[in-house]
Parts: structure tokens; sequence; C-alpha cells
């Protein structure tokens, strides 16, 4: 049995594929529920977010688990395994942990320390023990990964000194088009990343906003928040009339933004167009019309890091965070996987002794009561010795060659099987 993490990221896959295998937030307990199908998978996990999509398995066997989380991912997305097969990635055992925990760490993020993933980790988790996939092996692994992820941020700088990519968003959007008081801009979609960049934006800038989405009351309440107003989702095309900058990050599966209506607001105005989403809000067509400036969500990301090498010695810092924080989940992980085999042989001791104990039951009662219990305290004694030194070897010797070594010998000698 081992953990195995398969899954493919931004560096590994074109944008373009990616997006096609992005797993929606509605569609997680279905991910969740196929690959639990396999025969040789007994917990899950799901993270897939627009920069990632990854499964962490616990597997019998790490070759079928592969192959049962690659047919789930094909299943899921309507593509052949041909398509994506190139970039899909696999880490096995220590491994998986090391890049789950440089996962939450933000270490592994196309910007380098953000916060988000680790909330978006946390959820994942939550999600699978809700759904009944994730057990005591994937539970005490994101457990840990998670509090890893949360001491990286206190004990370093690296996420004091990383421009988020909502931050990042107002200053490419200044440094395209200069002052931005007075400015109308348009939010499409309410989610997360969407409205992180427009209060960014609004409590920067003396803007005007609009906000749409298709849940009317999401906009709303984004609206109100900031100082502007919602309009209808239906009237997102009607809505671009006079607007100078779109910040476009819905959840949709293709585009939501009509190219008539891009050509339309930009007759008479330049227009920037901020496409976060994946897949794409905005035609790609929109980056050849006239007076539109169309930043993706792949531009930004790459601009939020320019900033990487001036901040490479909190990314080693936060790497020595993890290796510590790794070393304290092996030991922890090691106990758990031993306690089963050293309950069997301290059961299997104690079973001899208070057998023997019965034997010599009829002997036992003609003493006094103090004498008895003096035996049955000598005979625990006794026994705990003996066992003391093979259980410290076991234990000291866990999550290693050695250690799988020794748990083998225990059990054929002590018939523990």
């Amino acid at each position: 049995m081992t953990v195995v993490a398969i899954g493919l990221n931004h560096r590994t896959t074109p944008l373009a594929t990616l997006e096609d295998l992005i797993v929606a937030a509605d569609e997680i307990p279905k991910a969740l529920a196929e690959v639990s199908r396999s025969d040789v998978v007994t917990e899950a996990v799901v993270i897939s977010t627009c920069n990632r999509t990854e499964f962490y398995v616990h597997a019998e066997r790490f070759h079928d688990g592969f192959r049962d989380v690659r047919e789930a991912i094909a299943l899921l997305s309507g593509l052949a395994p041909e398509r994506f097969d190139p970039y899909l990635y696999a880490h096995y055992h220590d491994d998986a942990a090391r890049h789950l925990f440089h996962v939450t760490a933000g270490l592994d993020s196309v910007v380098v320390g953000e916060h988000e993933i680790l909330g978006q980790a946390a959820r994942a988790w939550e999600q699978a023990r809700l759904e009944g996939a994730a057990g005591p092996v994937l539970n005490l692994l994101f457990q840990r990964a998670i509090e890893s992820g949360k001491k990286v941020r206190t004990d370093t700088d690296i996420g004091r000194s990383t421009a988020s990519l909502s931050h990042a968003a107002v200053a490419l959007v200044e440094e395209r088009r200069g002052t931005l008081d007075g400015a109308s801009v348009l939010l499409v979609g309410a989610g997360e990343l969407g409205a992180s960049v427009a209060t960014a934006l609004c409590r920067k800038h003396r803007v005007s906003l609009v906000a749409t989405n298709r849940t009317d009351a999401k906009a709303a309440t984004v609206a109100a928040q900031l100082g502007g107003t919602a309009v209808p989702f239906a009237s997102l095309a009607a809505a671009l009339d006079g607007i100078d900058i779109v910040i476009s990050a819905t959840g949709a599966p293709g585009a939501v933004i009509p190219l008539e209506a891009i050509e339309s607001a930009a007759a008479d105005r330049d227009l920037l167009l901020l496409d976060l989403a994946i897949p794409r809000d905005v035609p790609a067509e929109a980056a050849d019309v006239d007076r539109v400036q169309l930043v993706e969500l792949d531009e930004l990301q790459g601009y939020a890091n320019r900033g990487l090498e001036r901040r490479r010695a909190h990314v080693e810092a936060a790497r020595a965070v993890v290796e510590a924080e790794l070393d304290r989940y092996r030991a922890a992980s090691s106990a758990r996987e031993m306690a089963p085999l050293i309950g069997g042989l301290h059961a299997w001791a104690d079973s001899i002794r208070t057998g023997e104990l019965e034997r010599y039951a009829h002997r036992l009662q003609a003493m006094p009561a103090e004498d008895r219990e003096a035996i049955e305290a000598l005979s625990r004694s006794i026994v705990a010795k003996m066992l003391h030194q093979p259980t410290v070897s076991v234990k000291g010797a866990a999550g290693t060659a050695k250690g799988d070594r020794l748990a083998d010998a225990v059990r054929e000698l002590f018939d523990l099987s």
C-alpha cells in the first residue's frame, strides 16, 4: 500500500490542454466516486484549480492505481488518454508527500508563495472526507501538509514578499493604462479570483464598478461591498458599452463575452480585457480587434513572477521548513503504519501470558490475594521488558527498507499474518 500523486499542472501542460482537464467543483464528488471504484484504490482526494488537476490516492499497487486514475481522468474530461499522457506525472510514496507539501507551501504555484492554494487544498480534503473518500492515510498526509503550508507562511517571508495574482493584476493594468482614476470597470464572474482583483483595484483607485454573475445575488453582494452596481448576466453584452477595463473570471465551459460586443465597445475607446478564466471567457480573436488589449492568465502569471529571483532566499527558507515538516510527517506516518503490527505482537505475547496464568489458576487460587496480584504484575513486567527492544527497533526503522524487513520478520516469527 502506498500514496500516489497523479496529475497535470501549469509546468507540464499547455494551457489549452490543462483547461480541458479541470474538474469543476460540482464534479468533484463524481471524480472521487469514479477513482474510488478502482479495486486497488482505498482512499482519494482530488485538487483541481486553474493551474493543476491532481489525484492523491492510497493504492495497493502503484501501476494498477496509476492506470485506474488515468482512466478516470479520461472519462471525466472526455479526452483520449493519448491527449494528456505526455504531460501526466506521478509521484510515489515519499515523493508524493513532498510534492503535496510543496503545493501547500506555494512552492509549486505559478506565483511562488501565493496563499490561495492552501485554502484550495484544505477544501479538497474536506470534500473528500464529506464524500467518504479520504481515510486515515490521506487524512494524516493532508493534515500535516496543510499545517506545513501554514508554518511556511508564518516562519518565512515567502508569502509576505510575494505578489498575489490580484495585486499583480492591478500593477499590470496600471502599467498598460497609466492613470486609472475615473475608469469604468466591468467584473464578469464574482468568484474568488475575479472578486479579489476587483477589490484590489477598487481599494487603490477611484473607479466605477459594474458586476455581473450568473447568480444575481452574488454579483449584488460583491458590487455592494465595492460601492458598485450589479447587472443581470443576460445583459452582459450591453454592459460592455462605456467600459474601459473588463475583469473576467467565470467558471463557464467556454467564452461568455461575445466578440461582436467587444468590437462594439472598442469602437470609440481603448478596452483592456483581463481574462483570468480557464477555459477562457474571451474569444481569442479579441486580441486582433483594434484598440483592444487582451491579457490572459498565463501572461499575468508570468508578470507576477518576475521578482522570483529577488525572493530566492525566501524560497530556500520555505524549502527548509517543508523538509523539517516532512520529517515530522514521516515519523507520524511510520508510527501509524507500525501500530497494528506492534499491537498484534503485544496481543500475541499477552495471550500467552494470560493462558499460562489460567493453566496454573488452581494453584494460584490457593495463594493469598496479594501474592496472586504480585504474580500478575510480574508476568506483565516480564512480557513488557521482553518486547521493549523489538518494539523500539521496529518503530525506529519504520518507513525504511530495514523497517520493512524487520516487520516481515516479526510477522513470520510470531505468526502474525
